[in-house]
Formats: C-alpha cells, structure tokens, sequence
C-alpha cells in the first residue's frame, strides 16, 4: 500500500485539479490518501469529501490550526496504526497545492523498492531547480539549507521540502527510537524528521524535481518571517 501524506491548510481552490491529478496519476497502484487538515476555514474538508469519495481517504484533524508539523505527525501517527504491512508500505508526503512534479513518482517508488528507505525529492541536484517561485523564497531556502547542513553536518542538498517517500519501517523506527515523529510544529518540522532519520542511519537518496510554483491557486502558506525565526531557533539546538 502507498499512503499518499498530505497536510491541508484552505486549499480549496486547488482540492478538483489535485483529486484529477492523484487519480489519473496513481489509477495503477493500492493508494490511501490521508489528508491531515490543519483547520482550514474554506470548506477544504468539504471540498475533500466530495472529490474524493471514490478513492480511498480519510480526513485527519480537529479544526484548529496548529501548523504544518503538528499536520504531519498525526498523518504519521494514522498510518503507523493502519498500516498492515509496516516493512512494505510505503508513504509519499506532499503538498496539496498542485506543486508537487508527479512525473518522478514511479522513480522515487523503484529506488525504494530497492532498499532506500527515504527518498528526497530535491530542486538542488542536477536537473532539478525552481519555476516562476519568488527570489525572496528562493533566498530564504537557500541559506537556511546551508547553515542547516552546516550546523548539523547534513551531507543531503534539498532539507525542508514536503516531496518525499519514506517506508512506513522507518517512520516506526524514529518513533521508538525518539518517542514522537514530529515535535516541532512549524515548517521547520521537515528539518526535524530528516535529522531523525539521519540519526537513525536510514538510507537516503535524493532525485532531481522541478518546483511548479506557478501552478498553486493562491499564495504560499508559508509566513516568512515566523518560519524565518524558527530557523534561527532551530539553529540554536543543540539535541541533534
């Protein structure tokens, strides 16, 4: 089973092309689609039942916004309690935007099937890159990269992007290993799984994608400034 991860925060405007898109791309495979609702105020969770209800799916969450991690950890919860075969299942997290290049999927599915437990997509190797995203989002990512990678000696290029495969084995593994998947619940949430999973020795690989920025109906959830400072913060920590 393939349990396609994504969290929701008033993506109405994009709920019809996503279920078009997930459906028509994945028509081959077992999927579950978990959204995980982080008190979207648009009727996103309406919109979701709707287009949707043909498809194997279910709507997480408890009508408040807490914030993007928050979101994943309870996906990851669900699918840990649900998942009937822990050392084949697999989970692809993405955004609900429409950004995501679904065209490296089955790329990412075969490298995990071959023993990669993680499987990044990244806009920072060769072939991958940015279209039509903003150069103060693009500066943003870059530095807080680097400095990440640097504080934290991570040899891997993309750090915060939601793409990406895990095996359901791994995302038990760091929770036994450090009691909870995700603790943080901003953005920086991404950076906190994939330092786990470093820790933990997982195997990970990366695969160029290109960023569709130019197709999300409305703006980007992300509030610079907040997500700016809890970089900084999380630079400080030293538990890693």
């Amino acid at each position: 089973m393939i349990y396609i991860l994504l969290p929701v925060y008033n993506e109405a405007a994009n709920v019809p092309l996503l279920r078009k898109e997930l459906a028509e791309y994945f028509r081959n495979y077992r999927v579950y689609y978990v959204f995980s609702d982080d008190g979207s105020v648009d009727g996103s969770r309406e919109l979701i039942n709707e287009h949707f209800a043909e498809e194997k799916f279910v709507v997480l969450g408890d009508g408040t916004n807490h914030g993007p991690g928050f979101a994943f950890n309870l996906g990851f919860e669900w699918i840990m309690a649900n998942s009937a075969d822990p050392d084949g299942d697999k989970i692809i997290s993405m955004e609900a935007d429409c950004t995501a290049d679904l065209s490296i999927v089955d790329t990412m599915i075969k490298i995990s099937d071959i023993g990669f437990e993680l499987v990044l997509a990244s806009v920072y190797v060769e072939g991958g890159g940015f279209e039509k995203t903003s150069w103060l989002r693009k500066f943003l990512s870059f530095f807080a990269n680097m400095f990440l990678r640097q504080k934290f000696n991570i040899k891997v290029l993309t750090l915060s992007s939601f793409y990406r495969l895990y095996s359901v084995s791994l995302i038990k593994k760091i929770k036994h290993t450090y009691g909870t998947i995700i603790k943080e619940d901003g953005f920086i949430s991404m950076i906190e799984i994939l330092l786990k999973a470093i820790k933990v020795k997982a195997s990970i690989i990366e695969v160029p994608v290109k960023l569709l920025s130019d197709r999300r109906k409305g703006d980007s959830k992300m509030k610079k400034l907040k997500t700016s400072i809890n970089y900084l913060t999380f630079l400080m920590k030293t538990d890693f």
